[in-house]
């Protein structure tokens, strides 16, 4: 059962199962916290388990543009903190997938005291390079021109390893569905934060806890050889490679993606 709280007069939704080690999962652009339905049920049995979605994502209100300056990822970083900070949580392990790693990231810049591991699933401490900063760019005027849906109809399949979209188009088009929620604005501030973001490598390379790196080997959001370059940043690192899997291993490889997160957490 989903939950609220209110951060910057923003109703923000979560789900809040079991108990014990806090493990907080941050999904991803065009996602919401049902993207870990088959994640939830077994984490439980190590920990307790908190799912909330993003802003603009799920049953989350729109983050205000409160200046001109746009919404960036620390932005997100920072409610995740406020709703860590409603919980009364320490000690986390946080995970985040695509963007929600970028968001992990932000999160373990500013308040890595609070961390005891964190996770990059399918996702990068590169910043964006000029040639994809030109492809959000493209993607947020087809977002203002066609709309949200049918950006994330044409875009969400591409997210999948080929055999996956052959064999499950069920699946490919249950997260389709999905995005009838989002909007306009949720999606251009998605892109315009991930298109703005920093480098983060010195957050992996500075990093006092154990990092863990998910990646598919047909990943084309997050490459496989862009992982390759940072997964001996930080001093204690565990890197797993999904084979014939794209950018959505919780989904294309559940059980193997899960067995990878309870290794990682029984070896903290």
């Amino acid at each position: 059962m989903l939950q609220t709280f209110t951060f910057q007069n923003t109703i923000i939704s979560y789900g809040d199962y079991g108990s014990g080690q806090p493990i907080v999962l941050l999904h991803g652009f065009g996602e919401d916290g049902t993207i870990w339905q088959h994640q939830i049920e077994l984490l439980c049995t190590v920990g307790r388990v908190v799912v909330p979605d993003l802003p603009g994502s799920g049953m989350s209100g729109l983050l205000p543009q409160l200046t001109k300056t746009p919404i960036t990822i620390t932005d997100y970083a920072n409610c995740v903190y406020a709703l860590v900070q409603q919980l009364q949580l320490h000690n986390i392990i946080l995970l985040g997938h695509s963007m929600g790693g970028y968001i992990t990231l932000a999160f373990a810049e500013k308040y890595g005291s609070l961390l005891k591991a964190f996770g990059l699933l399918h996702s990068t401490a590169f910043a964006d390079s000029p040639e994809k900063k030109e492809v959000r760019k493209r993607g947020i005027e087809m977002i203002q021109q066609y709309g949200a849906f049918p950006f994330l109809k044409n875009t969400l399949p591409n997210l999948f390893a080929d055999k996956y979209n052959k064999e499950h188009l069920e699946k490919v088009n249950e997260l389709i569905d999905r995005g009838k929620q989002f909007t306009t604005e949720a999606l251009t501030q998605y892109y315009t934060a991930m298109m703005n973001r920093p480098d983060r490598t010195l957050v992996l390379q500075n990093s006092k806890v154990p990092v863990l790196f998910i990646a598919g080997d047909q990943d084309v959001a997050a490459p496989l050889p862009d992982l390759l370059q940072q997964v001996h940043l930080p001093n204690i690192s565990h890197f797993y490679v999904l084979p014939q899997n794209g950018h959505m291993g919780m989904w294309e490889h559940a059980d193997v993606f899960n067995s990878h997160l309870l290794n990682f957490i029984g070896a903290l």
